[in-house]
């Protein structure tokens, strides 16, 4: 049987330059990974193909999938999204399954009675590190660290997609709202996950794919996601307590 492999963390962390940074520089661990493709009811964003990133199909479509039992179906910061278990199970039957997604889904991927016999190895990617937490608890309100990660995001996702679209419609800036305010939520179910990898290299920065390799943390993240996978391992990680965040 193979492993269940889940990143995630709020939306704009840097999962997909991640991804595509993985695929790049170090192909023998990322290729022999099946990725976990789920259903979407948004439309694609610029460069996303259906059947890769997603399977893009309308909110009625999915609602159909209500009714078959090998699906399920969550809300997801307004969108829908559907995973369905069976082909999953089939999948990890086979051999190592990767996620690489929203926080939502991967709590779920943890606690899916119907996957239960499969290993799991799950990490999530933060804007801050526990050091930098601990010391916004000791000089700000919890409603105080939760505008500054609401902001933090917010200035992340409208550098990406800025990046992505130029001039931005009122639609982009209620789902960047949406996707900002849910990073804090999020973040709170950081302590369920084997690893978290702090990472303040999001999608909107250029340390990514501007030179030959990443650089900074979008650098250490990549090697310490890479020796995770590897070797289930890493010294670049840590472990959060469930009252880390309040």
């Amino acid at each position: 049987m193979g492993r269940l492999i889940i990143i995630t963390g709020p939306s704009c962390i840097g999962k997909s330059p991640l991804d595509h940074a993985l695929k790049r520089f170090y192909p023998e661990v990322r290729n022999q990974l099946e990725p976990l493709i789920l259903w979407n009811s948004r439309d694609p964003r610029p460069g996303e193909l259906d059947g890769v990133q997603y399977h893009f199909r309308s909110i009625e479509k999915l609602e159909e999938l209500k009714s078959n039992p090998d699906f399920v179906l969550i809300e997801v910061r307004r969108d829908t999204q559907a995973l369905n278990i069976k082909e999953l199970a089939k999948k990890l039957m086979k051999g190592d399954v990767f996620y690489e997604g929203n926080t939502y889904m991967a709590k779920l991927l943890i606690e899916l009675e119907r996957i239960k016999q499969f290993t799991k190895t799950s990490m999530f990617i933060s804007p801050l590190s526990r050091e930098e937490i601990q010391f916004l608890n000791s000089t700000e309100t919890s409603e105080g660290i939760s505008n500054l990660i609401t902001e933090i995001m917010r200035r992340k996702l409208l550098r990406r997609t800025q990046k992505q679209k130029g001039i931005l419609s009122l639609k982009d800036l209620e789902n960047i709202e949406v996707r900002a305010k849910s990073a804090y939520k999020e973040m709170k179910d950081a302590h369920l996950f084997d690893f978290v990898i702090p990472n303040h290299d999001g999608e909107d920065s250029e340390h990514w794919n501007s030179f030959y390799y990443p650089i900074g943390e979008a650098k250490k993240t990549l090697l310490t996601v890479k020796e995770i996978i590897s070797q289930n391992s890493s010294d670049r990680t840590e472990n959060w307590e469930a009252d880390l965040l309040n």
